[in-house]
């Protein structure tokens, strides 16, 4: 597969919010090869003369210093997901499309745009430009940052700029996945009464969950959603044979007023008398609405919250006691998608929107 070259090795952040968004389209950063498109975001912003620059791995990261007694973080991802032939991108009637145009390129050229236009503002701003968001979390440069360079991102605030249909969508719920376990005994189909047929005995657990009454906690005024289902199921040995062990998969998305210790702990009360084993968690983040800096962006983006039933990296601002909230253009069910495109006016109404929340006159 042939990925497009980007033109030339730079970006052109005099380039209006569109345009700038279309060049980050056609400059391929697949997870784990995004060293190009951080080397040339290093480059632009290190010409911005209010901006402290900080390179660590292939994350960027550029402060200003004003002394101001708010800082915000505003952070999106470079990575994409692989080709799908849907590069180069092209731009008709106000759509942009491409790999990466919502998930996330609008956002972060909106980011980018406003690092280099914003030499002052009311709140001093951290731009975070990080890489493989799209793949396993051990990868995650926000995630590493937060562990190697956590002063980076202290702030009162943070935005991260994935895809919301240029909307508030306020924290995000945890993620958990766990391994349950039933057991029985073999024996030969011939003879079945000699043994326990151990998927028969995963009735009990789907039984469980198909009772299941979601919970719905009211977090900031927002209402929440939880979730617990079956993925997968596992057993058998041989068509003549009774299995032993059959393994249930189960995905828990919990609101984020519970901790993961808390998730785990009411999975394994639900699971009471079987074999669980945590084999994902990631934790959630509460949205933080009654911040004063968050009060200020709702007014400025207006509209009206909605809570983030997935989990993106909002959480890991969350783990270090910064509230954040999904802000970003371009509709999430198209992310990863072939056909992926956002409407131009959504990238433009992000900035829009941001600029007059940072602007040096707002109050």
């Amino acid at each position: 597969m042939t990925v497009p070259q980007a033109q030339g090795a730079g970006l052109d952040l005099t380039a209006d919010v569109v345009e700038l968004t279309r060049q980050l389209v056609d400059f391929p950063s697949e997870s784990l090869h995004e060293a190009p498109l951080a080397d040339a975001v290093e480059t632009v912003l290190r010409e911005q003369s209010h901006l402290e620059v900080t390179r660590v791995g292939n994350t960027v990261v550029a402060r200003t210093t004003q002394g101001r007694p708010e800082r915000v973080v505003i952070a999106g991802h470079l990575d994409t997901v692989p080709e799908n032939g849907n590069l180069p991108g092209r731009l008709e009637d106000g759509v942009l499309h491409g790999l990466g145009s919502v998930d996330m390129k609008g956002g972060v050229a909106v980011g980018l745009r406003l690092a280099a236009t914003l030499a002052t503002s009311n709140r001093d701003v951290t731009y975070v430009f990080y890489d493989a968001e799209e793949i396993a979390a051990v990868h995650n440069g926000l995630g590493k940052l937060g562990q190697s360079h956590p002063q980076l991102l202290e702030a009162d605030f943070a935005i991260l700029m994935e895809p919301s249909n240029a909307s508030v969508e306020a924290g995000c719920q945890g993620t958990m996945r766990v391994e349950v376990t039933t057991t029985g005994e073999r024996a030969h189909t011939a003879r079945a009464w000699m043994g326990v047929n151990a998927i028969h005995e995963a009735g009990e657990l789907l039984a469980r969950l198909n009772a299941y009454e979601p919970r719905k906690p009211l977090i900031d005024g927002l209402e929440y959603h939880e979730g617990l289902n079956a993925v997968f199921i596992s057993g058998g040995v041989a068509g003549n044979v009774l299995p032993d062990a059959c393994t249930l998969t189960v995905n828990y998305r919990f609101a984020p007023d519970r901790s993961e210790a808390e998730a785990e702990a009411f999975l394994r009360d639900f699971f009471d008398g079987y074999a669980v084993k945590v084999t994902d968690s990631s934790p959630g983040a509460l949205p933080g609405l009654t911040r004063p800096a968050a009060k200020a962006f709702l007014e400025a983006v207006g509209g009206t919250p909605a809570p983030k039933f997935g989990w993106t990296d909002v959480s890991r601002f969350s783990a270090l006691g910064v509230p954040a909230v999904n802000f970003g253009p371009g509709d999430p069910l198209l992310a990863h998608k072939a056909e992926e495109h956002v409407h131009v006016e959504e990238i433009i109404r992000c900035e829009q929107q941001l600029v007059a929340w940072l602007s040096e006159e707002e109050q």
